[in-house]
């Protein structure tokens, strides 16, 4: 699959993460009764859906070299995005993504060391921000949560 699809992909993940949380859920028309409240609201598909395609991104890192740092990068990163997927410890799981991208992106897309010149350095300068722009939509992961179609979800309810 052509990563620029995929990083795509992972922005609409970010937007629709957005768009989850701008949507209003229905209200019970007697205040102070409770809810069942469906596992399968528009709001919390669309948060799966989210969380799903910000996932996605992360595929486009791991790397088939069998040296020792590279096989604990892979390991690490794919454990965060299998966690992040499902919903569990979701929130301890993006932020630790957050920093571990943030590392990664500072450090391999370092577009100022450039210079202005060379061609490579629009691609750098292009990675740098759209691995930014992801950074972010984890950043909602952490700051909303998993959303209600979720394992952390579901632990509340055992």
């Amino acid at each position: 699959m052509d990563v620029e699809l995929i990083w795509n992909l992972a922005l609409g993940g970010g937007l629709l993460l957005l768009l989850a949380e701008c949507r209003s859920e229905a209200r019970s028309v007697f205040a102070g009764v409770p809810s069942l409240g469906c596992q399968s609201s528009p709001k919390h598909l669309l948060q799966l859906g989210g969380r799903v395609l910000l996932v996605l991104m992360f595929m486009t890192l791991l790397h088939l070299d069998l040296s020792l740092l590279t096989v604990l990068q892979n390991l690490v990163g794919t454990a965060l995005m299998v966690l992040v997927a499902v919903g569990f410890k979701t929130k301890l799981a993006a932020l630790t993504l957050v920093f571990w991208l943030f590392c990664i992106n500072v450090t391999f897309n370092a577009f100022w060391n450039v210079p202005v010149h060379r061609p490579v350095h629009d691609f750098l300068k292009y990675d740098f921000f759209q691995t930014t722009s992801v950074i972010g939509g984890l950043l909602l992961v952490v700051a909303l949560g998993p959303g209600g179609v979720s394992m952390d979800e579901k632990k509340k309810e055992w």
